[in-house]
């Protein structure tokens, strides 16, 4: 965690397109500073299913039964709603796992597998966002899907470092705060056509991320509750 929001340093981004012969999914890999975040996007359910199939063996095999719950950076996108009257669907999902992290065009898919279900609902995890509330809220009336264990990052963030104005932060200032890393965030790409049918590398850049920074504050935020409170 940073000791000083001062001290904080502009994070280094960019990404690598892997370029798969593919019309369901592709790879990428965003780098972060020192880390590199492995991307799948996908817009149909054979590969997210294998992700998350991935990932759940990977957590079984590295965490033993009476390990705390694994941080998941959740986050999702919607194409901009420019009036009072527009209510846009979700289109993507975010997830991210350490290091590894997937964006699952929900709006495109034929069909959301049944280990997304089961993944959002598992008390193995707890995921983590800013303003995940109405993220996951917005996620159960789009598509009924139902996220079990969630925790916002501005809260334990306010919690956690004793600010109480970090209730209303971004996930930008959150980064600073935490993570010591100054990160831009353009409107461009925010308030651009997530529901498009195959999202630009600054998309999935953008979308990356969003999800990588949930995980890492929650990781710190958490590891440091724990801690606090005479926790391993």
């Amino acid at each position: 965690m940073a000791e000083e929001s001062s001290q904080a340093t502009m994070a280094t981004i960019s990404i690598k397109d892997h370029g798969l012969p593919d019309d369901t999914h592709n790879l990428y890999d965003v780098t972060f500073c020192t880390d590199e975040i492995h991307t799948l996007l996908a817009q149909s359910p054979g590969p997210l299913h294998q992700w998350l199939l991935e990932t759940t063996q990977q957590q079984r095999t590295s965490n033993s039964s009476a390990a705390a719950p694994v941080v998941v950076g959740l986050d999702v996108e919607w194409r901009p709603n420019f009036s009072r009257n527009m209510d846009n669907p979700i289109a993507t999902l975010q997830l991210c796992v350490g290091n590894r992290c997937v964006i699952f065009q929900l709006i495109h898919s034929p069909s959301i597998p049944q280990s997304l279900f089961d993944f959002l609902r598992s008390k193995d995890y707890v995921f983590a966002g800013v303003g995940i509330d109405g993220d996951v809220e917005k996620l159960l009336e789009d598509y009924g899907l139902k996220v079990a264990n969630v925790v916002d990052l501005r809260q334990l963030a306010a919690s956690k470092l004793g600010v109480k104005e970090l209730k209303n932060a971004g996930l930008k200032q959150l980064a600073k705060e935490v993570l010591g890393k100054e990160i831009a965030k353009p409107k461009r790409v925010q308030m651009s056509r997530w529901d498009n049918p195959w999202l630009t590398p600054v998309q999935v850049q953008y979308a990356c991320i969003d999800a990588f920074l949930s995980c890492k504050i929650g990781e710190s935020l958490m590891a440091a509750a724990e801690a606090g409170s005479g926790g391993a």
